[in-house]
């Protein structure tokens, strides 16, 4: 029997709705969240982190001086 649920949701979620567990949608969510909030988070540290090394350690003969242009009338 094909109700709105199994049409809305996944295999999973939509299973679960029909034998009355109501929750498969919530942990699938809270499973997503848990593993990509901890990845994101890394990335972003270790780019931060090698951001301020290279400021850090970046040689001074090797900045550019920004000279704003000249106008010339």
């Amino acid at each position: 029997m094909i109700t709105e649920t199994t049409i809305i949701g996944c295999a999973t979620c939509a299973g679960a709705f029909e034998h009355g567990g109501q929750d498969a949608a919530g942990w699938a969510i809270a499973l997503m969240l848990i593993l990509i909030v901890p990845m994101a988070s890394t990335v972003l540290f270790f780019m931060i982190r090698m951001a301020r090394r290279e400021k850090a350690t970046l040689d001074p003969q090797f900045i550019d001086d920004y000279v704003p242009p000249t106008q010339n009338s």
